[in-house]
């Protein structure tokens, strides 16, 4: 072979190692990315995903009655089901996976409830986003309509609920306890938020309580419940009457 041709034969034999180093490199990038998208994905908590997440969600479920298994942070058959039973009571997608909304219902979420990023000037010192936005979502959705004073009221109320010892300690506890707000099954709190119920979150948040210290409140035109009606009404505003 004369020295033409191995010179040839050498160019050819560059160019196509070249090619393969070039068709590795390009396989190893596209591997990564899949590598990385499905670690995105399965930052999720569902059914097999273990971690500190999946044990606050196994709490607070187990809070509110939704979960009664071990708070292990394994999320296994059981929170699951505890997990598709709160959806199917909040009005959430039934699909057994702690997404971005469902995260975001129990209260961990820092995105706050339903994405809705306007509205206020702000939570008040000491309050999470989250808090202050989902207690202004429940006084809209169930004092729409009220006077100022007695969204401040139920605010106040679901406030007083957080520090007494019958009830969830937390906003989003008191907030998503089963059969505690009708608006959370009649599609109220998914209605937009008015702009005096976030003025109301925060001036109940900075310590207003108007409802003189109720935990309990309703509308005497509207309900049927027997054992509500022979609470000790404290007050009456608005529509509303407040009770201990």
């Amino acid at each position: 072979m004369n020295q033409k041709t191995v010179s040839k034969v050498l160019r050819i034999a560059v160019v196509v190692l070249l090619n393969i180093f070039i068709i590795v490199l390009a396989g190893y990038a596209v591997n990564t990315a899949l590598q990385e998208n499905t670690q995105s994905v399965e930052t999720l908590s569902k059914n097999g995903s273990r971690g500190d997440e999946v044990r606050k969600i196994q709490q607070r479920l187990k809070d509110w009655g939704y979960y009664d298994g071990n708070v292990d942070g394994i999320f296994g058959p059981q929170t699951e089901k505890a997990v598709r039973y709160f959806q199917s009571k909040n009005g959430l997608q039934v699909d057994g996976i702690a997404g971005p909304a469902t995260l975001a219902a129990i209260g961990i979420s820092s995105s706050g409830f339903g994405g809705n990023s306007g509205g206020g000037s702000g939570a008040p010192s000491g309050t999470s986003d989250s808090d202050y936005r989902l207690l202004a979502r429940l006084i809209s959705a169930e004092a729409r309509g009220e006077p100022y004073v007695g969204q401040v009221a139920v605010g106040a109320v679901i406030l007083n609920r957080v520090q007494h010892p019958s009830f969830p300690n937390s906003i989003a506890g008191v907030a998503y306890q089963p059969g505690a707000f009708t608006a959370m099954t009649d599609g109220q709190i998914n209605q937009p938020v008015s702009e005096s119920a976030y003025k109301a979150a925060q001036d109940a948040l900075n310590g207003w309580d108007p409802s003189g210290g109720a935990i309990y409140y309703f509308n005497p035109d509207k309900t049927s419940n027997k054992w509500m009606r022979t609470r000790p009404v404290i007050t009456r505003i608005g529509a509303h009457l407040f009770c201990s």
